[in-house]
């Protein structure tokens, strides 16, 4: 008896949550598709069904993280809600948030891997700019409605919130960090042409 679609979306979600998890502990390089599959419990033949490589999931995990509320940041308290109002804002918030900062193993793989895929080769690389791509697009989800930001903007946007994340998460002190994502949060809202407390 063939599974229900939904059964195939639910396995497809494991396997990114899996990877997103073992992505950020170890990098990319470091993580086997037998260990994703290992952590997700269930077996190596079943990858293939849903991913044709690892890098293939590695930029879906990526996007995932900010299209797919199933697989994407469970940080308490903090959420990305187009009815809500503008999405850019809303992204900026979360990205910099004391939440994301605090949760290594569900955090944004653009922060916890720039290096690692640097010295990778050229998938995962196409992985992690495709990636990249996925959130420039999102913080550019109100372009049509607002007219802001604009591409280039977006590009800058996105470099505060991943690098401002990076050197936080690299400071040692708490205050320097605290401050290191207001700073950014703060000129990403104003590039953003953003209030700092719109909805």
């Amino acid at each position: 008896m063939p599974y229900a679609p939904e059964h195939r979306d639910r396995t497809r979600t494991r396997i990114i949550r899996s990877a997103q998890r073992l992505f950020n502990q170890h990098g990319f390089q470091g993580v086997s598709i037998d260990q994703i599959m290992a952590e997700a419990k269930l077996t190596r033949g079943g990858f293939y069904r849903h991913f044709s490589s690892k890098s293939d999931l590695y930029a879906e995990a990526m996007d995932c993280f900010f299209t797919n509320p199933e697989c994407g940041n469970r940080w308490e308290g903090v959420e990305v809600d187009p009815a809500k109002g503008d999405v850019g804002p809303q992204i900026v918030r979360a990205y910099l948030s004391r939440q994301h900062f605090q949760d290594v193993e569900d955090s944004c793989p653009m922060v916890a891997l720039p290096s690692d895929v640097a010295r990778s080769g050229a998938a995962a690389k196409r992985a992690y700019e495709n990636a990249l791509k996925a959130m420039i697009d999102h913080l550019q989800t109100d372009v049509a409605r607002t007219g802001k930001p604009d591409r280039t903007t977006a590009m800058g946007i996105a470099a505060l919130c991943i690098g401002g994340m990076v050197i936080a998460r690299a400071s040692e002190d708490l205050a320097i960090a605290d401050e290191m994502r207001d700073a950014a949060r703060r000129i990403a809202m104003t590039l953003g042409g953003w209030t700092e407390f719109e909805a």
